[in-house]
């Protein structure tokens, strides 16, 4: 598991009312990618069929913020959901 002030800062990136904002996104995918990078435990223990979701949602974010560089409040919401999938397994509800 992450250290609680990054789960933390997670938790209140996806939180619905919090303004995210792209460094905020482009922050949790390198988070993410040096978990995966790593080796990370809490990945390793992850069914492959999760992995996938997991990778896939982290595609859809990377790709959104190449493809429009800014989103609305409906990305938004489409963004953090993608978030919470990409990070499945390495993030834990306070």
């Amino acid at each position: 598991m992450i250290e609680l002030e990054t789960n933390a800062k997670f938790q209140k990136m996806l939180d619905k009312d919090y303004p995210l904002c792209r460094d905020d996104v482009i922050w949790m995918l390198q988070y993410i990618k040096k978990k995966a990078a790593d080796g990370d435990s809490a990945l390793l223990n992850l069914p492959q069929p999760r992995l996938l979701n997991n990778f896939h949602a982290f595609a859809e974010v990377a790709l959104c913020l190449i493809q429009r560089g800014s989103y609305n409040t409906l990305e938004a919401h489409q963004m953090r959901k993608w978030l919470t999938d990409a990070s499945f397994g390495l993030t834990r509800k306070p």
